[in-house]
């Protein structure tokens, strides 16, 4: 029996919250025997499927969500029973949804299927994609950081190859900082919540699910803290919103900034003053140069009528010539380790860069509660390197704060 004030308790209340407010959704089980259906969050998907559907004489029925839509929707779908076959679910996402029953679990049918062995992903992506001891998603692209630096602007301060540990980090952002008003050193992602965790994980940190609010307790954490907030306290970062970001890395006030692999093609899309002058390489090392893992999965809905249609369109989409067709389409990496071998991936520096950077990843870590203690985070940083709060003071205020989101 439920009691109130359990996490599975609230997490059924919002369930039915959300089916009453946005209402049901379309039943898989109702669509026609030749039509497959699929939510996913990516453009250009109903069009891409149409060799599948030539090939195997099947309708994918596509409906695509805008992303800030689709976590309302899965809810709606769960609680309502009511979702499509096939669904796209992105990686921060997976405990929540696999807790609440979304999924069927696909560990004894992926070993039928050539392209859904999890060993042919990488290891981040494979992490997110089991839960609990069971397959709830096979991996369709990844993503991950990596430092945007200005080649020209980092040899003025002697790292022309960029800063390759958070030493020399902080020893180019204060040369740089010192070329007069107006400069800065790198744009640091205020409002994403996963980068403390990946400087967590650069200065030897961990998170332990289980462990709860004592994660962050650990010294390496407090260091990860520090430098995030040094880079403010000293002016290497701007306090205030400033130019956008492309703008502020084409004229150099801003020549380094951390970023996913689709800035490659904006850059070269709106910096034709910069051609030549700019590279991308790996996170600074510090215990170690961990970036996030994140990307999308391909799931099964629980209650499908259609799972062996769904396994075979998975299998497809996992296959190493549609990975990379969608990586051509889109510009989304794939998380299939051999497209790699690919020379449309390996011939180019800067995605290869990234496809090096996938190789060491960290996924965040897989608890329904992980993005409400994530922001939570950012809103403890800001009171340090804004409103002048003590470091100490401070984190323990944030692990009574992760002590009552665990506790709900």
């Amino acid at each position: 029996m439920l009691k109130k004030g359990s996490k599975v308790f609230l997490f059924a209340i919002i369930l039915v919250g959300a089916a009453f407010v946005l209402g049901a959704c379309s039943n898989a089980s109702s669509s026609s025997d030749d039509t497959l259906q699929v939510w996913t969050m990516s453009d250009e998907l109903e069009g891409f499927v149409e060799d599948y559907e030539a090939e195997h004489d099947i309708e994918i029925e596509v409906q695509t969500i805008p992303w800030e839509n689709a976590h309302d929707k899965l809810l709606t779908a769960v609680a309502s029973g009511k979702g499509p076959d096939v669904l796209q679910i992105g990686t921060t996402w997976v405990a929540e949804f696999a807790e609440a029953g979304a999924f069927y679990d696909m560990s004894e049918d992926i070993g039928d299927y050539e392209n859904l062995d999890l060993n042919n992903f990488f290891e981040g992506a494979r992490g997110t994609a089991e839960y609990d001891d069971q397959v709830i998603g096979i991996p369709w692209y990844v993503d991950t950081r990596a430092l945007f630096y200005r080649t020209d602007i980092l040899e003025e301060v002697g790292y022309p190859d960029g800063p390759q540990t958070w030493d020399e980090m902080i020893d180019a952002s204060q040369k740089l900082a010192d070329r007069g008003d107006g400069q800065y050193a790198i744009d640091l992602p205020r409002t994403d919540p996963q980068f403390p965790f990946m400087l967590g994980w650069q200065q030897g940190w961990t998170y332990e699910v289980g462990e709860g609010s004592a994660n962050f307790d650990d010294p390496a954490f407090k260091d990860a803290v520090d430098i995030y907030t040094t880079f403010y306290e000293e002016g290497y970062s701007q306090l205030e919103e400033g130019k956008e970001i492309i703008q502020a890395f084409s004229d150099g006030s801003k020549p380094m900034f951390f970023s996913g692999p689709w800035d490659i093609k904006t850059i070269k899309d709106n910096g034709e003053d910069i051609e030549g002058k700019w590279d991308v390489a790996l996170m600074p090392e510090g215990e170690t140069n961990k970036s996030m893992m994140g990307g999308a999965h391909l799931s099964i809905f629980h209650n499908s009528e259609k799972v062996d249609e769904a396994l075979d369109f998975i299998n497809w989409m996992a296959d190493t010539d549609t990975q990379l067709a969608w990586y051509e389409t889109m510009s989304e990496l794939p998380a299939n380790q051999a497209a790699w071998e690919d020379p449309i991936l390996a011939d180019d520096p800067m995605v290869s860069t990234f496809g090096e950077q996938l190789k060491s990843t960290e996924p965040l870590p897989l608890i329904p509660e992980y993005e409400r203690m994530g922001n939570e985070l950012l809103d403890t940083l800001e009171q340090i390197y804004r409103g002048g709060a003590d470091t100490d003071e401070a984190l323990a205020n944030y692990r009574k704060e992760v002590d009552d989101i665990l506790s709900e």
